[in-house]
């Protein structure tokens, strides 16, 4: 009887072990699934938000275009006549000669106090003239840049015109220690002149330079071109010249070349004779 109670109890106790095991493994499937709902639901919202990324990314490609596209002033007519009415008020003054020590800037404060000056040009002296002046002057004592000529633009061409006639003649500075002391104005009102006609004059005086280099180019191009061709023939016919010398030939000379023959005259000796001495003379003369 002990003995099969003790089976009874095995048996019940593998039987429980069974249920248990069974209850665990459907509890594991039953979390395994909700795992994998979880991870579903969990990888919703990722793709939510992708779109979303995309979405952001596309309004900042927007941002940008509308970055990129540049706003267009647009000139009213107004203003356009209104400038094209200042320019035409403008007066030129013109400076026949430039003091040493004096630039632009110089320029531009002196005259600035009899009205308001727009623009500035002063031509620069020539570089083989700079480079004369310096070599004659010893280089340091040279000085600096120097100017020729200049033209100076006013806001007003009244002013303009009556600085062209009271400066002119007049001394540009009354100080002693000035090193414009003793310097005189030389200027003169340009009438009908505009600084257009000043640009296109230089751009044209630059234009005829820039063809006069070209064409002084091509020509010492061309000449040393000929140079070098005439010395190169002059080498060939040298080295046909030594090989019909070591031959033992005589030279054929080119071809429209002909000996020279001068007629010597017999010297006359201290102890010559008068007669034979005057005849000698005579063919002399």
């Amino acid at each position: 009887m002990a003995k099969h109670s003790k089976r009874k109890r095995e048996e019940e106790h593998e039987v429980e072990d069974v249920d248990g095991s069974s209850v665990d493994d459907n509890r594991n499937e039953s979390s395994g699934g909700a795992g994998v709902d979880e991870a579903h639901s969990h990888q919703l919202p990722l793709d939510a938000n992708g779109g979303g990324d995309d979405d952001v990314s596309g309004d900042d490609g927007d941002a940008k275009e509308r970055k990129k596209k540049k706003k267009v002033r647009k000139l009213s007519l107004k203003k356009t006549q209104d400038f094209n009415a200042k320019l035409r008020r403008r007066g030129v003054l013109y400076i026949a000669r430039i003091p040493p020590r004096m630039g632009p800037a110089k320029v531009k404060t002196l005259l600035s106090e009899f009205g308001p000056v727009t623009r500035v040009y002063l031509v620069e002296e020539d570089r083989s003239a700079r480079k004369r002046r310096r070599k004659l002057a010893g280089g340091a004592g040279a000085g600096g840049k120097r100017y020729t000529e200049g033209w100076v633009e006013f806001e007003d061409k009244k002013v303009a015109r009556l600085v062209g006639e009271r400066l002119n003649n007049t001394p540009i500075t009354n100080h002693k220690r000035s090193v414009h002391y003793g310097d005189l104005w030389n200027v003169k009102y340009l009438r009908k002149f505009k600084w257009e006609h000043l640009t296109e004059k230089v751009a044209y005086e630059r234009r005829i330079r820039e063809q006069k280099m070209r064409i002084e180019m091509m020509q010492a191009r061309r000449e040393n071109a000929a140079y070098a061709e005439k010395v190169e023939q002059g080498m060939v016919l040298d080295r046909i010249e030594e090989r019909r010398k070591k031959k033992g030939k005589s030279v054929d000379r080119p071809k429209g070349r002909k000996d020279r023959k001068l007629r010597q005259t017999s010297t006359v000796e201290e102890g010559a004779s008068g007669p034979a001495k005057k005849a000698v003379l005579g063919s002399l003369v």
